[in-house]
């Protein structure tokens, strides 16, 4: 898989469309860690996330010609994992936030400057401090904290995939961040929240890349 490193996302994408099926392996691999922070943010265990993974990234193979690259494909699948996660929880919708006054230059909770979600966890006392922490806040604002600080999404994407305004989602931040501070040092990287070892990246991948190739 290494030989298509050189091209770009629309041109892998459009091989698989074209009916390289094969290269659909490096979008899995490339959005693992992703989908699986959404499905844990969700507080699904690990194999329920697993299973959501799967089936959304079957859902995203089944839908990839009607992607239209208005939106970044990040966005786009992150959107179909959501949308599984939603239904299994058969929760509301966002709609009724109360509007708050939000101070935009507080200081970020996490130290996060490369932004790299696909870092393991280096310390595992530490994730389970933080994954603890998190598990804690109450959903609407866990799933605002795990798009923008955990997986990068910046306030447009999220407000967009949650459906509400951007001034909610800075509200809902705003409010996980004062939410966590007492259990996690502000110095913590965000990224080092959920670990997605490579060994179960193989799996995702196997399982899916089978399915695909029954189509």
């Amino acid at each position: 898989m290494k030989q298509f490193e050189k091209y770009t996302e629309e041109e892998i994408i459009s091989r698989i469309i074209k009916g390289e099926k094969s290269l659909y392996e490096i979008i899995i691999r490339r959005y693992n860690p992703y989908l699986y922070k959404v499905g844990r943010s969700y507080n699904y265990n690990h194999q329920d996330t697993e299973d959501l993974m799967q089936d959304s990234f079957i859902d995203a193979y089944k839908s990839l010609a009607q992607y239209e690259g208005r939106a970044s494909f990040k966005t786009w699948i992150i959107r179909i994992m959501m949308n599984n996660c939603y239904r299994k929880k058969e929760k509301s919708s966002f709609k009724n936030e109360i509007m708050v006054e939000v101070n935009n230059q507080s200081k970020p909770l996490f130290t996060n400057t490369n932004n790299d979600t696909h870092r393991l966890v280096q310390n595992r006392e530490l994730g389970h401090i933080i994954e603890n922490a998190l598990e804690k806040i109450p959903f609407d604002y866990r799933m605002v904290f795990s798009l923008r600080e955990i997986n990068g999404l910046d306030i447009a994407e999220t407000a967009q995939l949650l459906s509400i305004s951007e001034v909610n989602v800075k509200v809902r931040l705003s409010r996980a961040k004062v939410m966590m501070k007492n259990e996690i040092e502000k110095s913590y990287s965000a990224a080092e929240l959920y670990e997605f070892n490579l060994i179960y990246c193989d799996a995702i991948v196997e399982n899916v890349m089978n399915k695909i190739n029954n189509l």
